[in-house]
């Protein structure tokens, strides 16, 4: 099987094969992210290649396949009929696969529109792992996400409506000191509307190699402490209405907090209240990412 370029794959895929079916990607601006920075340049592999590489997988792996993960940054922005293709050719020679799931931008979800959505639900794509980042779309333009909260709403609504589930991912500190509760009131606002099936938390870490990471180190970008961003959640928390899964799966997180909303709201706010009283200090340092 071929690969090329960066290869990642969200924490709750760790146990999927992966057959990369898109390289790069295709908007490739946000502030905060290195992956693509230094390429390479987003394109679709040809379906053709991606079919070889399942056919390959199936014979050395076979029955053991349940879940599948096509990277890369950005696969749903792949043509429909290409990617619908591939799903259905998984489908048939992967007989036990349970699900198929891949990246997906809002705006290439949009652009897709509900029609092409329901085409790939029916094809047998199962999950798209989103990144909203932020429901403040002051927010989205300071970190060139390239989309809205409106459209981010539309996005995930119609993937739901499709048959689709949806994984969305909120970055907390991403607004910084100054915008952090506008942020977690505006993105509490955004998931309630949407509804998503996963909301996975992530805490802002500065990459090497990014804009975002110029602006911390120039002090044009005020980093929110382990107790902000701990504050940052809670406010986040109490205004979530969504039945939801949360998790913070993630090395980024300062504490690890997995529930089922509504009903874990109260134990959720408890664990970080209990965090709250313990010094910053206790807290993993701060780091610049390299990954």
């Amino acid at each position: 099987m071929d690969y090329e370029g960066p290869i990642y794959r969200p924490p709750s895929e760790a146990d999927s094969l992966l057959v990369q079916a898109t390289i790069g990607c295709p908007h490739n601006r946000c502030t905060f992210c290195m992956v693509y920075k230094n390429g390479p340049r987003y394109r679709a592999r040809p379906v053709v290649d991606i079919i070889r590489d399942l056919d390959e997988a199936s014979g050395l792996y076979g029955q053991g396949v349940r879940t599948l993960f096509f990277p890369a940054g950005n696969t749903i922005a792949m043509p429909t009929d290409d990617l619908c293709q591939i799903c259905r050719h998984a489908r048939r020679v992967f007989p036990t696969l349970e699900r198929i799931t891949v990246y997906g931008s809002s705006q290439y979800i949009h652009h897709k529109g509900p029609e092409a959505l329901k085409r790939l639900a029916d094809a047998g794509l199962n999950r798209i792992h989103v990144g909203l980042e932020s429901g403040d779309d002051a927010v989205l333009r300071k970190i060139r996400k390239g989309t809205t909260a409106a459209q981010q709403i539309d996005a995930g609504r119609w993937t739901l409506e499709a048959g689709i589930q949806l994984s969305l991912y909120v970055i907390l500190g991403i607004a910084g000191a100054a915008g952090s509760r506008s942020h977690a009131i505006c993105t509490a606002d955004v998931l309630n509307q949407i509804n998503p099936d996963f909301i996975r938390l992530r805490t802002f870490v500065p990459k090497i190699g990014t804009p975002l990471l110029e602006m911390v180190q120039e002090g044009a970008f005020e980093m929110l402490g382990p107790h902000g961003i701990l504050t940052e959640t809670a406010m986040l928390l109490r205004r979530l209405t969504a039945s939801s899964q949360l998790t913070s799966d993630h090395y980024t997180n300062y504490i690890n907090l997995h529930g089922r909303l509504p009903e874990s709201r109260d134990r959720l706010l408890d664990q970080l209240n209990a965090a709250l009283k313990r010094p910053e200090s206790d807290f993993r340092p701060f780091f610049i990412g390299d990954q």
